[in-house]
């Protein structure tokens, strides 16, 4: 796989990577993730397609982000990089924070897609339990009285680690609901899950399935949030089977 060259869309600096000859295909990856995740994809895949992988801004190699974004930023700026690079109907590959983009896309863009392949895609809120409303409620006590502390005490280890405009984005990006989108869906859409995944686990890629007419759901075996990183050649051949 060839080095990524970097080019300014909306006037932020991408860095992106294009192999292969043929129709368009997209991949768009998770959050705090970068475009190399899909290596195993961009090899196989260049095969047979026109493969484009960029890194989303305020990830990867790309730009960092001034102000918080929210997923119809990332959709807006994922367009005029469709259009900057002269990308017409695509096939996309998403996974995690990156299939919630592409269910943005897909529901208000059909026109540009052809098919949609979603791996551990996220946009479905999660199940919280009591424990987490009574932890909510005292981070925002705590925050009233001692922001700092309480930014540097609450939230995953993640969240701790995002930069103060990252995390102004996160909320943004994590707190929305993205289930109406899916009675939107038109294009033929195939959800891949690893039957272990905890960070998008089996009932979100349920909810996901049956909210979105006509879908498939594939379960991979023993494999976790990154089942197509795991067993890519497994994930491939289900993959190239469902775009062709």
């Amino acid at each position: 796989m060839r080095e990524g060259t970097k080019i300014v869309i909306g006037g932020k600096e991408i860095s992106l990577l294009q192999e292969g000859e043929g129709e368009p295909l997209v991949m768009l990856h998770g959050y705090l993730s970068c475009k190399e995740s899909f290596y195993h994809q961009i090899r196989f895949f260049s095969q047979y397609y026109r493969v484009t992988a960029f890194d989303f801004v305020g990830m990867g190699k790309s730009s960092q982000l001034c102000e918080p974004w929210s997923v119809d930023d990332y959709c807006a700026h994922t367009l005029e990089i469709f259009d900057a690079l002269g990308i017409g109907k695509c096939r996309i590959l998403a996974h995690s924070f990156g299939g919630r983009v592409a269910l943005k896309l897909l529901a208000n863009y059909p026109q540009r897609f052809s098919r949609a392949l979603l791996t551990g895609c996220a946009g479905i809120p999660p199940r919280r339990g009591l424990r987490y409303a009574l932890r909510v409620k005292w981070y925002r006590i705590v925050k009233k009285a001692a922001p700092k502390f309480a930014e540097r005490h609450f939230g995953s280890k993640e969240f701790r680690t995002l930069s103060p405009v990252m995390r102004e984005s996160f909320k943004k990006i994590v707190n929305e609901d993205l289930t109406p989108c899916l009675a939107r869906i038109e294009v033929p859409v195939l959800y891949v899950f690893g039957d272990r995944d905890t960070a998008t686990p089996p009932y979100m890629a349920r909810i996901l399935s049956a909210g979105t007419r006509g879908s498939g759901l594939i379960w991979m075996k023993d494999c976790t949030h990154f089942c197509f990183c795991e067993r890519p050649q497994e994930f491939n051949a289900v993959a190239r089977e469902f775009f062709r």
